[in-house]
């Protein structure tokens, strides 16, 4: 699984959630250039996306990377639904901070 956030501490906290759940992670990838080689080059079922990465940098093209690819992703944001570009609304939006059993059916429906 590839996760992308920018801020250390909650790309732990993430981490720690999908170690617990059984999930091996890739990354994680704290900017957008990070993100999107990433998404190009290494293998992984699914990604959780933070939408706002810093610096003005968002993971919608790691997003359109992952849809080209046929890997299923998840956003992660603060904003809801209404933080992410609307042709890529299709996807789960999991709020922050991040419900460990919200994590939980989102990852499973994704697999």
């Amino acid at each position: 699984m590839l996760v992308v956030e920018d801020e250390l501490f909650v790309a732990m906290l993430v981490e720690d959630l999908l170690g617990e759940l059984g999930c091996e992670v890739v990354g994680p990838a704290a900017s957008a250039s990070e993100a999107a080689r990433a998404a190009e080059r290494e293998v992984f079922d699914f990604a959780l996306l933070d939408v706002n990465l810093g610096d003005g940098q968002t993971s919608f093209e790691t997003a359109e990377i992952l849809r080209g690819r046929g890997v299923p992703y998840a956003f992660v944001t603060g904003y809801g639904d209404q933080g992410v570009r609307p042709d890529l609304r299709d996807v789960p939006v999991l709020s922050k901070p991040i419900d460990p059993r919200h994590l939980a059916r989102v990852i499973e429906a994704l697999r």
